[in-house]
């Protein structure tokens, strides 16, 4: 089987080259490289939607497609929430960011080993799951910012979404599981 590469997998691949140029532009000594790697961080986003969109839209769905876009999203969120929690130092921050992590890990191998037993379905993508994404991108975005903008406090704010995305991250993942322990168990 070859491995194709059209345009929502070039979209993929263009999302996982931006991880280290967001981790250079993090570390540069620059007034706006906060705002730089915000920007950075919703441009992978952005193409993390339209790569999707695309593959179903024209029909260029393919296995290797498949496979990386999800690889592409967990590899971003997992250094980005490294690289903030490495910034800003705070245990529930780092706790936060735990929880996310580990269950993107135990998900993916839970898919995966669902997938070996022929029920694959029973662990796709929930509409939870599409919350938990939604707040965690945000949350994200508010902690590479950081400043006060308009007198709201975005950093504050991105901590509280993180919470939340932690907790909505606990509830996905006994979902899932549940759904996992109940089809193995008919």
């Amino acid at each position: 089987m070859a491995i194709e590469f059209n345009l929502p997998t070039n979209l993929t691949i263009l999302r996982i080259a931006l991880i280290p140029i967001l981790a250079i532009v993090f570390y540069l000594p620059w007034e706006f490289s906060n705002i730089a790697c915000t920007i950075i961080f919703f441009v992978a986003g952005f193409t993390d939607w339209l790569d999707g969109y695309l593959a179903r839209k024209m029909s260029l769905e393919t296995a290797f497609g498949a496979f990386l876009d999800p690889v592409a999203d967990k590899l971003m969120v997992a250094f980005v929430l490294v690289l903030i929690v490495q910034q800003q130092g705070n245990a529930t921050l780092a706790v936060a960011s735990a929880i996310i992590i580990g269950r993107e890990i135990t998900i993916a191998s839970l898919r995966e080993w669902m997938a070996e037993v022929g029920q694959k379905a029973k662990v796709k993508v929930s509409s939870l799951g599409k919350w938990k994404t939604t707040v965690q991108m945000l949350a994200i975005g508010f902690l590479l910012y950081r400043e006060d903008l308009f007198g709201l406090p975005i950093n504050l704010i991105g901590y509280w979404l993180l919470y939340i995305a932690a907790f909505l991250t606990l509830w996905s993942m006994i979902s899932y599981l549940s759904a996992a322990y109940t089809a193995l168990k008919e």
